[in-house]
């Protein structure tokens, strides 16, 4: 969601109260052979910090997974000022392990974002958009993950709405430029709690290359995925996973995948009734003890649902 633990809204008391997410689409027996193969993937965020890309890249790619998930931050391997040159290096070596690279994430607009009350903290985070938009073209990925904006006692939900569709509307040309799409995500902001002003913010920008990061573990505090997948519909430019258990019913809750209760089958059916062909990408929290235990079974998880 650029990063889990960033989420600033806790809901236990709320999800207490939501009726069971499970509805009878808990995992099957058998295999699936009838449904198309997804391609999985991991967020770099998920591996240990101390890690190198290089070792991330390989550590993903011996655990099964197709795809891993960068992350722009301010400081770092790839941040704003990171030179195209380095960044298409990034991606020579993992063309050269064999593991593509699905898009590019961040969690920067949390702390910059497009609804920022001083309009010098906007402009900054533009120019941080405009950045990431660049190292995913040298990266070679066509989506990144955009935190739309955030509701604050000082940003009210009008304000912030007016805001975000601003700055996407002025980001959009450059995304059709770099042909790399803005994928707004939904997140534990306060902000685009409907499926439907999801959607509508997206048509208003009226761009191919502005569409959703659709997070199937972030809606369960306020909605149920398969709905939103169903309107969303190819508005839905990249998918995360992750678990939420509704008992918890704050950041605590989020678990890796088939811990909780996502409706794991559901919003596989639902993806692929709407058409999506995208990448289906964990980003938790992995395991603190034997890492590359935790992402291989990250990976079995993901095949079991949407490969197998």
């Amino acid at each position: 969601m650029g990063r889990t633990h960033s989420c600033v809204l806790s809901l236990g008391s709320f999800v207490e109260r939501l009726p069971p997410l499970c509805a009878g689409n808990c995992l099957p027996t058998t295999k699936r052979s009838d449904m198309p193969a997804f391609k999985i993937g991991i967020n770099r965020w998920t591996l240990p910090s101390n890690w190198d890309v290089k070792t991330c890249l390989r550590v993903a790619k011996e655990s099964g997974f197709d795809a891993i998930e960068l992350n722009m931050d301010f400081e770092g391997v790839l941040n704003p000022a990171t030179a195209d040159a380095d960044a298409r290096q990034i991606r020579r070596d993992a063309d050269a392990i064999g593991i593509e690279l699905s898009s590019l994430s961040t969690g920067v607009y949390w702390q910059k974002p497009f609804t920022h009350p001083e309009s010098i903290v906007r402009a900054e985070s533009l120019e941080l958009c405009r950045q990431q938009l660049r190292l995913a073209q040298a990266l070679g990925v066509d989506a990144i993950l955009v935190v739309p904006g955030v509701v604050t006692p000082d940003v009210p939900y009008d304000v912030a709405y007016e805001r975000a569709r601003d700055a996407l509307q002025q980001l959009a040309s450059e995304a059709e430029r770099r042909r790399v799409a803005i994928a707004i995500e939904n997140v534990w902001n306060r902000f685009l709690l409907s499926p439907l002003e999801t959607r509508d913010l997206i048509d208003r920008i009226g761009s191919p290359y502005v569409g959703v990061y659709f997070d199937a573990g972030n809606i369960l505090a306020y909605g149920y995925p398969q709905h939103w997948i169903a309107i969303l519909g190819m508005r839905i430019k990249r998918v995360h996973v992750k678990d939420f258990r509704s008992d918890i019913g704050n950041t605590y809750g989020f678990a890796n995948p088939l811990q909780g209760d996502v409706p794991w089958l559901a919003v596989r059916s639902a993806l692929e009734s709407v058409g999506y062909q995208g990448y289906i990408t964990a980003e938790v929290s992995g395991y603190r003890l034997f890492p590359e235990l935790g992402v291989r079974h990250i990976a079995d998880a993901l095949r079991a649902v949407f490969q197998s």
